[in-house]
Order: C-alpha cells, then structure tokens, then sequence
C-alpha cells in the first residue's frame, strides 16, 4: 500500500514539473515580446516613417553563428536567452550612436560659438575704429626703398594741434564755398572738359586744368575720383602728386603731407615719386615740423632719385637743407 502511495506521489509531482516551468516559460516571452514591441515604438520614434515607408535604422549586432530559433534541440528558454541576447545588443548599440550624435553636436555647437565670438570682436573693432577724421602729418622715421619688397609702414601719427585741426577742415569750407558763389561757376564752366575713350586721362587733364586755373578744390575732386576709380591707371602716380600739389596751394599743407607721402610709399617707381617727396619737404617746412623729419626727406630724395632731379629742385634741395641745418 505504502508502495502504491509513493508511486502516485511521485507521479503527480513528476506531472506537475513541466505545467511550471511551461508556465514559467510562458511569462517570460510575454515579458520578452513586450520588450520587442517597445523596441519597435522606440525605432518608430527614431527614425519616423518616409512616404509611408519605414526607415530601418542603420543598427546591426554583432556577427554570430548561432543555430536557428525553434530547433528541436532548443528549449524555450534557449530561444528566449538568444532574443533577449540581440534586444541588448541592438539597444547598445543604438545608446552609441546617440553618444556620438550627441558628441558631434556639441562640437557643432562650440565652433558656432568660436565663430560668434570672432565676428564680434570684428564687429566691435570695425565699430570702435576711426571715423575717417583727418589727423595731423606723421614723422619721418623711415622711407620705402624702391624695389623693396614690402613697403615700411608708416609711422603713428602724432596728434593733431588745433592749426592743424582748422586746416583739415578746411576742405568742405571750400567746396561749399565754390558751390555757392556764381562767379566761380562760371570759372569752373570755363574750364573745358575733356572727352575720349579714356575716361582716367580725362579726369587727370581736366584736374590739371582746373589746378592751372586756381580752382583747387575743384581739382582735387577730379585727382581723388581717378585715384579710386581708376587705381592702376597710368596716370595715377602723377594724380596722387598732383593732389598734394593742389592741397598744398589751396593752404592745406596738413592734407598735403599725407598726399605726397602715401604716394611715394605706395608707388616708389611712379613716374612722379620724386616730385612728391621734394614737395613733402616743403609742406613739412609750413607745418614747422623738426628739422630732423625735413632732412630725412632730403637724404631721401637725393639718395634714391639722384638722376631725376632737375636743376630748380636740386637748388631747391640745396637751400632747403641749408635753411635746415641739415648738414653735409
């Protein structure tokens, strides 16, 4: 009897082991295709569908022989273990790609800030620089040589006093003074103006013209219109002095300084280089600025265009730098 008992007994229990684990089972790939389905919304999220079609997201596991799902020599658990295995290996994956994604952006958004910050440094410089006010002549430290590579810079400017300040007002003065007075006009409507294919050798004889004539204003409109209009004309060495000339005779020597010396600092071989330092000399003279800055304008010129000088400017020389005590 007892041996019957034990027998059913053991019966049942061996029974009741496999309804368990099937159960067991059961809740597991519930679980699993619950974790799935959020996968699958987590991709959708992701990357959204495209005109209707859905976008597989570029998330591969790791390469691995394994045998297929639902082979008679898996057990259920084997299979679960096998999809459980791939969820993380895709959801590592993809936390990866969002580090990166997040890494890249972060570095987007420091070069944007780089840039930022190096526009308005620019801003702020071209907003706090100068306002194109004139400032008084600069001192003769140094002279591009001819040939010369790169021209020396020039020199701070020092500033200006307030003779200097009264002069470099002067030019609107004048222009609306010639504007307002008819008989002026009517100096200036003498003057005729010439017309030809060349547009740059116009404006250099009619500006002469109008130098020849006394209107000096007027003709320093014509040799500033060639100089930025017509930068690499021919003719603008010859401008640039004539420029000079005109501020110098219309009794700014202050504007004339800068003249003379920006046209023999950036064309040293123009046919009018020499012209412009002889009378960068005089213009330095009126302002009664040192002897030392004078003379070196004399070495200067007697140096580099020993040949070009024609007797009246060798005279010239020759008494300015006695006046000046320059020396031999």
């Amino acid at each position: 009897m007892r041996t019957r008992l034990a027998v059913i007994f053991l019966f049942l229990g061996t029974a009741a082991m496999p309804v368990d684990a099937q159960s067991r089972d059961a809740g597991v790939e519930v679980r699993v295709d619950r974790l799935e389905g959020q996968m699958r919304a987590v991709q959708r999220k992701i990357f959204p569908p495209v005109n209707g079609k859905l976008i597989q997201p570029e998330i591969t596991g790791a390469d691995t022989a394994t045998n297929p799902i639902g082979t008679p020599s898996d057990t259920p658990v084997t299979d679960l273990t096998a999809r459980v295995n791939a969820l993380e290996s895709q959801l590592a994956t993809m936390t990866g790609q969002i580090e990166q994604n997040q890494f890249k952006l972060r570095q987007m958004d420091d070069a944007f800030a780089a840039y930022k910050n190096a526009t308005d440094v620019r801003l702020k410089a071209l907003e706090g620089g100068t306002s194109g006010a004139l400032v008084g002549p600069a001192p003769i430290n140094d002279f591009p040589r001819p040939g010369a590579t790169k021209p020396a810079p020039m020199a701070k400017p020092t500033k200006p006093t307030r003779s200097d300040a009264a002069t470099a007002a002067k030019p609107a003065s004048s222009a609306t003074a010639a504007a307002n007075d008819p008989a002026r006009a009517q100096r200036v409507a003498a003057i005729e103006k010439p017309s030809t294919d060349d547009a740059g050798e116009d404006l250099y004889n009619y500006g002469y013209r109008l130098w020849e004539a006394k209107l000096y204003p007027e003709a320093e409109v014509q040799f500033k219109q060639l100089a930025k209009d017509y930068p690499q004309h021919r003719r603008i060495s010859r401008a640039q002095n004539m420029l000079g000339r005109s501020l110098l005779d219309d009794g700014k020597p202050n504007l004339a300084v800068l003249a003379f010396y920006d046209n023999y600092r950036t064309q040293p071989k123009g046919d009018r280089a020499h012209e412009s330092l002889y009378y960068l000399a005089q213009a330095l003279t009126i302002l009664k600025k040192p002897s030392t800055e004078i003379c070196k304008v004399y070495d200067e010129l007697t140096e580099v265009y020993p040949d070009k000088l024609n007797d009246a400017m060798k005279a010239g020389v020759a008494k300015g730098r006695v006046a000046q005590r320059c020396g031999k």
